[in-house]
């Protein structure tokens, strides 16, 4: 006998809704089949299901009963605790009650809670200035606990929430969370999440790994405007050697990444990542030496290696860092002995 579905329940607070839209995104465009694929069964979700009003009320009063088993509450967007902790900012339609309210109340009795997005995850974007909303994370407030349901707040499976991190987070960290806490027989555990509450399916690799500009980094080739097709580390404030995540391996849609649009890496999966403190595009330094570096890496090494790679650059890498397209191809050389 097939093993019914697992349920998920997705609900969108305080952001933008790009999580959603990045999820459309999936490697399919049937969005329904992959979550059949993988044993889910999605009860609701505010864009995408047809029931409205009184029935998807009904859908959350039924999980809230227990007439309905809900393995995991998917949550999009920062919590709004204000004003003055009413949470009265963000009223579920059709209820007079907060969104924390029930926010809240779900994840009691979900199996498990998973925060979709750095807002729900650490606050985000909607919690950036002077944050007039309160707004925050599930578990976290930036990189410190708290959050709306707290620190010590676990789930019916004795797990933290599972922060599912980017801005906007990625389609595959999103099913393949899901896939792996909704299978019974190979349990999700807390040695599969990192410090931060993320799954280390893809925050154990750098956003660094696999980039298609590595050469250029190896090198300290940097591009100096945005259509250079050098690294964008020294000059364009690119982060990819610090972000916790799998882009540039696990592309989006197959095939693309912030870093091969053009774009330096803003380090979206971090908690903070929204106020870095500087321009985004700009790369901080002192004394000429960006204040970034590779998390693993001593400043006098990167300096000493810096200085190496730059004194042996190949002009092949030189001159196309600073085009924007491939001025000098690789040298022909003949591979076979004599």
């Amino acid at each position: 006998m097939a093993e019914a579905p697992r349920n998920v329940l997705w609900l969108q607070s305080g952001g933008c809704g790009g999580c959603s839209m990045s999820l459309l995104c999936a490697d399919t465009a049937d969005f329904a089949a992959q979550l059949r694929h993988l044993g889910l069964h999605l009860l609701w979700h505010p864009s995408l299901s047809l029931p409205s009003g009184q029935e998807a009320l009904q859908i959350i009063e039924d999980c809230l009963a227990g007439r309905t088993p809900l393995h995991a509450l998917c949550i999009e967007g920062a919590v709004l605790r204000g004003p003055e902790g009413t949470g009265r900012f963000h009223l579920l339609a059709g209820t007079q009650e907060p969104m924390m309210h029930w926010v809240r109340e779900l994840s009691a009795v979900a199996r498990h809670v998973v925060a979709v997005g750095s807002c729900a995850a650490y606050g985000g974007i909607a919690s950036a200035g002077s944050n007039p909303t309160d707004a925050c994370g599930l578990q976290y407030e930036g990189d410190q606990l708290g959050g709306l349901l707290g620190p010590a707040w676990r789930d019916l499976a004795d797990l933290p929430v599972v922060n599912v991190a980017g801005c906007p987070t990625h389609p595959g960290w999103v099913l393949e969370t899901l896939a792996a806490l909704a299978d019974g027989a190979r349990p999700f555990g807390a040695e599969q999440l990192d410090a931060l509450g993320r799954p280390r399916a893809y925050c154990d690799q750098l956003a660094h790994h696999g980039c298609a500009r590595n050469e250029f980094y190896e090198y300290k080739a940097s591009a100096e405007k945005p259509s250079d097709l050098g690294c964008l580390m020294e000059h364009m404030g690119c982060k990819g050697t610090q972000a916790h995540a799998d882009c540039n391996i696990r592309l989006w849609n197959g095939e693309g990444s912030c870093a091969r649009g053009g774009y330096a890496c803003i380090s979206c999966t971090e908690p903070g990542f929204e106020e870095p403190g500087h321009p985004f595009h700009q790369t901080p330094k002192v004394a000429g030496i960006p204040i970034g570096l590779p998390t693993d890496m001593h400043k006098a090494w990167f300096v000493a290696l810096a200085s190496l790679s730059k004194s042996a650059t190949p002009p092949r890498v030189k001159q196309n860092s600073r085009a924007d397209h491939i001025v000098v191809p690789p040298m022909i050389r003949k591979t076979r002995r004599k």
